[in-house]
């Protein structure tokens, strides 16, 4: 550990060395700014780092890639534990399942997974931390198959606030089990956790975009195969809005552009035809309707599906927002284009949905506190300030967007899309609420990960 001016634990104060790396974080439009920070990669170094809280009266708080930043409470009278965990990932191919330790990168796990020829429910980015998207559900592109990715997850290691190292599973603990996985956070310090992994021979994936001025006609086409898709395959459509700067290919900076993503799963080499078709009966309607300007979509292999939503490699300042959206009907896509589409000027320089469904929908008796999602679409978007616009031209066009699609919003959010603290957002029943917070109450009595606990994920002050 990095030894700042608390000789022994490694915290740092602002302006100390290691501080800055323990508070790094991926959105840059949300820098968290505790009263001190630590980076740990030991269960010694979480004891530490626990007792000095206690010492100072701070309260706990714990990323990991930090990629959820904005959706964290103020950190002015907290210590930031950065989680780095010592060790690698292990794979068990008999059994299925890798063990992960807390700070490693989804790429990471899909490599070693597809190694065994095996493959994970991962986000759409390979440096998003496994632990914070297992804990908050999960949306994978083959959750439409699998369910939420945290269902999938068999053990989770924790340092809880009495300094204990517990490995809970559902024999051991059911109950803190149950709350770990989608209760919305303040159990402890996550070290590792096991997830179920599962074959996949080959998929088809990529990404279509076309001028948005298809996009009418493309849209409801996409909206319309939705409604029966096959499970095997999801797929998301965004509006873009993308600068000319280097990095964007110039046919996609050209001006607003629908794109098409996703991914079809082949676990077998004799579904490997079967997924071809399904994915032919989405984009042959929409290539009729245009030719696309980019179109990537192929048969090849799971490690593919990382890159097929373009997410960005490096940290960047994004203002977003989210909403679960029911079923929308051509009503609803009119509205959407209205507010995002050609003629509308916004400034978001991403903005779309994302199909959900299938097995997302079936609540799973091995699941946690949040186990299936009741909704079509997931929407998301975001605007990069002196980017795409300026901030408040991002937020007043981001609160445009939400009341244009209120009448489809569920008044539901997924944890692991929530982009700020203060929007809109509650992903727990009020009973499930009360049963996570009877768990919290029993391995943190004093409250002391109280603060890092979701917004509306708690009844407890």
């Amino acid at each position: 550990m990095s030894v700042g001016n608390d000789v022994g634990t490694g915290v740092a104060r602002p302006g100390e060395p290691g501080y800055e790396a323990a508070t790094s974080v991926f959105n840059l439009a949300a820098p968290p700014a505790p009263a001190a920070a630590v980076t740990v990669r030991t269960v010694e170094d979480i004891r530490a780092a626990i007792r000095f809280a206690d010492g100072e009266r701070l309260s706990l708080r714990v990323h990991t890639t930090g990629h959820a930043s904005p959706a964290g409470r103020p950190m002015r009278d907290a210590l930031l534990v950065r989680t780095e965990m010592d060790g690698k990932v292990e794979i068990d191919p008999h059994r299925r399942v890798a063990r992960i330790p807390a700070g490693t990168g989804w790429g990471v796990v899909a490599k070693a997974a597809a190694e065994q020829g095996l493959a994970v429910a991962h986000g759409s980015s390979p440096n998003v931390g496994v632990v914070g998207y297992l804990l908050g559900g999960g949306l994978s592109f083959y959750g439409r198959k699998t369910g939420l990715a945290g269902n999938g997850v068999t053990a989770i290691e924790l340092v809880t606030a009495d300094g204990e190292l517990r490995r809970v599973d559902a024999s051991s603990d059911p109950d803190l089990f149950w709350a770990l996985r989608g209760g919305g956070g303040g159990f402890g310090i996550v070290t590792a956790v096991e997830v179920g992994l599962f074959p996949v021979a080959q998929v088809v994936t990529g990404a279509a975009c076309w001028p948005a001025v298809h996009a009418p006609r493309l849209l409801r086409i996409w909206r319309r195969w939705t409604l029966d898709a096959p499970w095997e395959a999801a797929t998301s459509v965004r509006i873009l809005n993308l600068p000319a700067i280097p990095e964007v290919p110039p046919m996609l900076s050209a001006g607003p552009i629908l794109c098409v993503d996703g991914a079809v799963l082949a676990e077998t080499a004799d579904d490997v035809t079967t997924a071809q078709r399904y994915a032919d009966e989405l984009l042959g309607p929409l290539r009729s309707v245009a030719e696309p300007v980019m179109d990537t979509w192929q048969l090849t292999a799971p490690m593919s599906v990382l890159d097929t939503h373009m997410d960005p490699s490096d940290p960047v300042a994004v203002i977003g927002d989210h909403m679960l959206l029911g079923e929308i009907g051509d009503e609803g896509i009119d509205e959407l284009l209205r507010v995002l589409g050609e003629g509308s000027r916004s400034p978001l320089i991403a903005a779309g949905l994302r199909q959900l469904g299938g097995a997302y929908a079936v609540a799973d008796p091995r699941g946690g506190a949040l186990d299936h999602l009741d909704a079509r679409y997931a929407y998301s978007g975001g605007g990069v300030p002196d980017l795409s616009g300026t901030a408040e031209a991002i937020t007043r066009h981001i609160a445009t967007v939400r009341a244009a699609l209120a009448p489809w919003d569920t008044g539901r959010t997924t944890p692991t899309f929530v982009e700020t603290f203060a929007q809109p957002q509650g992903h727990l029943s009020a009973d499930r609420i009360a049963a996570v917070d009877r768990v919290r109450e029993r391995v943190d009595p004093r409250g002391r990960f109280r603060d890092d606990v979701m917004a509306s994920a708690t009844a407890l002050r």
